[in-house]
């Protein structure tokens, strides 16, 4: 992407979510799970909901999904993405856990753009996989195309 590329919704790093990016700057997606029952936990936590006395871990998925869901943001936007516009958002679960769900933009490949495709070109349903694009020395976004 060029250096126009918007700023202003960069995450904030934190202790407790900073093994997410330091994976995305790595180019592998992690999530955290409960080292007991195995289940994963998404968005990251301080906590364990599965067994409150046992720390979340941190494990690598796949990366692949589908798409659970979608939309396109219509003005008034923040001042960044109005140009962009119409762009649409998405929303996949993972093949590991359709109940761990993280958004992102679908993109036609990996040097695409965040209105590559428009809102009557998505399926609910469709299979993709998650690329990962550098937007800081600190954060690298995952971001996702179709399988």
């Amino acid at each position: 992407m060029s250096e126009q590329e918007p700023t202003t919704l960069l995450p904030f790093i934190d202790e407790v979510n900073e093994p997410f990016w330091a994976g995305c700057r790595e180019g592998v997606l992690r999530v955290q799970q409960c080292p007991d029952t195995k289940k994963l936990i998404f968005p990251p936590r301080p906590g364990n909901p599965w067994s409150p006395r046992t720390k979340p871990t941190w494990t690598e998925v796949s990366g692949s999904g589908k798409i659970w869901s979608f939309v396109e943001p219509h003005p008034p936007l923040m001042l960044d993405f109005t140009d962009r516009a119409p762009y649409t958002a998405i929303c996949v679960e993972l093949d590991e856990d359709p109940s761990i769900r993280l958004i992102g933009n679908l993109l036609k490949d990996e040097n695409g753009d965040i209105n590559d495709f428009s809102y009557d070109e998505i399926e609910i349903g469709t299979p993709v996989k998650v690329i990962f694009r550098k937007m800081s020395d600190e954060i690298t976004l995952p971001l996702w195309v179709k399988q």
